[in-house]
C-alpha cells in the first residue's frame, strides 16, 4: 500500500511533529459558490477498513447536507495518480477535495497553492497551509476503551495484537490498548506481531494465527483488513477491529475503534461556506468528543456491568481524561510521564517504546 520512500517518511513524522507544515491561523477563506466537495480514496472503497471508512462518511454526509459527492477511488500516493485526479474534480467545479492518505500530503500542498480558492482537507495527511488542513483522530483513546473490552471478556489475560508498522500511531494503539485491558485485569499482558504492511491478509493471516498458537484468547489490530478479526472467530476466542465495525465480518468481534469523519468533516465544510475555516498550524488531530474516531461496542460476549465500566470511561475521555497520564513507565523501567502530567502529541507522534507487559518486536 506504502512505497519504501513514503514509509521512510512515516517513520521520521512519527518521531516528531516538525514534520507537518505549519501555518499561521486565519479565518478568511471563503469558498466560491456553495460546498461541493469530492473524494480520492488511494485504495478500494469496499477494502473492509481505512477507504471504506472514508467512502462511508461520504455516503452519511451526503445524506445529512442533502449534497452529491463524487468520489475517485484506486488512486495511488503518487503524484501522477493524484494530481489528474483531482484537477479533474476542481474543473468540473469541485471546491473542497478530500483526501485518503499520508503519500498525499505533498501533491495536496503543491495543488493547494495552485488553486488558492479550493480547499484541501486530508486524514493522515502532514502539510497544512492556508486552505490545506490535514487531520487524524486520536485512536488510542478508542483502542483503549477495546481494550477494557479485552481484558474483560479474556480468561487467560493473555491478550494478541496484529500491528501494521512500529510507528507513533500504531504503538499508542498497542500502549493504550493494554492499558485499558490493565484497567479491567491488571495482570493482563499483550502479545504484539508487525506485519510490514498496512493491509495483508495473508501476513495478517499468519500473525493471527502464530498468536493463536501461543495461548491468545482475545486479539485486537491496527491493520487494514479484517483477517484477524476472521481468524479469531475460526479459533472459537474473541477480538476487536479497528477502523470499522469489523462484527460485519465477524461474530467474534465484541468492539471496534471507528473512524467517524463525518462528525469532523460536516463541521468544516459549513465553515468553509460561510467564510469561518480555520487553518490549523498543525492539522487537526481530533479526540472522540471532536469526532475523530470513537468505538462501536459491545458485542454479545460483553456483560452489562463490563459494558458499562467501558461508557464510563468513554465518558470521562470525552470529560478530559487523559489516557497516557503519569506516572507512567515503559517495560524496561524508565519514567516515560511524570506524576501529575500527561504525554504531549510530540511525544505521542514519537512514541517508541512500550509499557510493561507487551510481549514481541
Amino acid at each position: 500500500m506504502i512505497n519504501i520512500s513514503i514509509l521512510k517518511r512515516l517513520l521520521l513524522w512519527s518521531f516528531a511533529t516538525v514534520m507537518l507544515t505549519p501555518v499561521l491561523a486565519q479565518a478568511d477563506f471563503l469558498a466560491k459558490g456553495d460546498p461541493k466537495p469530492a473524494v480520492i480514496i488511494f485504495s478500494q472503497s469496499n477494502d473492509g477498513g481505512w477507504s471504506q471508512a472514508i467512502h462511508e462518511a461520504r455516503m452519511r454526509l451526503e445524506n445529512s447536507m442533502d449534497i452529491r459527492i463524487p468520489q475517485a477511488e484506486g488512486i495511488p500516493e503518487t503524484a501522477t495518480a493524484i494530481r489528474p485526479a483531482a484537477e479533474l474534480f476542481i474543473e468540473r467545479g469541485a471546491n473542497i477535495i478530500i483526501g485518503s492518505a499520508f503519500g498525499y500530503s505533498d501533491t495536496f500542498l503543491e495543488l493547494s497553492e495552485k488553486h488558492p480558492d479550493v480547499v484541501f482537507l486530508n486524514p493522515a495527511g502532514t502539510t497544512n497551509g492556508p486552505n490545506l488542513k490535514s487531520f487524524y483522530g486520536r485512536t488510542y483513546e478508542s483502542q483503549y476503551l477495546c481494550g477494557m473490552v479485552a481484558g474483560g471478556i479474556s480468561k487467560s489475560g493473555k491478550l494478541g495484537f496484529v500491528a501494521a508498522n512500529p510507528f507513533g500511531l500504531v504503538n499508542w494503539t498497542v500502549n493504550a490498548y493494554l492499558l485499558g485491558a490493565q484497567q479491567v485485569n491488571p495482570d493482563a499482558t499483550l502479545t504484539v506481531v508487525f506485519t510490514g504492511a498496512w493491509g495483508d491478509p495473508v501476513k495478517e493471516r499468519a500473525a493471527a494465527e502464530a498468536l493463536v498458537e501461543q495461548g491468545i484468547d482475545v486479539i485486537g489490530q491496527h491493520v487494514d483488513t479484517p483477517t484477524p478479526q476472521i481468524v479469531a472467530q475460526e479459533k472459537g476466542i474473541y477480538g476487536t477491529g479497528h477502523h470499522r465495525d469489523l462484527s460485519e465480518f465477524s461474530s467474534a468481534t465484541q468492539c471496534s475503534s471507528v473512524w467517524r469523519w463525518e462528525k469532523f468533516l460536516g463541521p468544516e465544510i459549513e465553515k468553509i461556506s460561510s467564510g469561518n475555516f480555520e487553518p490549523a498550524p498543525w492539522g487537526a488531530f481530533l479526540s472522540i468528543a471532536q469526532g475523530g474516531t470513537d468505538i462501536a461496542c459491545c458485542g454479545d460476549a460483553v456483560s452489562e456491568e463490563l459494558k458499562e465500566k467501558v461508557m464510563a470511561e468513554r465518558d470521562a475521555i470525552i470529560a478530559g481524561k487523559h489516557v497516557f497520564a503519569g506516572p507512567l513507565a515503559d517495560r524496561a523501567g524508565v519514567d516515560r510521564v511524570a506524576s501529575g502530567e500527561v504525554l504531549d502529541d510530540g511525544a505521542l507522534w514519537g512514541m517508541d517504546w512500550f509499557v510493561s507487559g507487551v510481549i514481541g518486536q
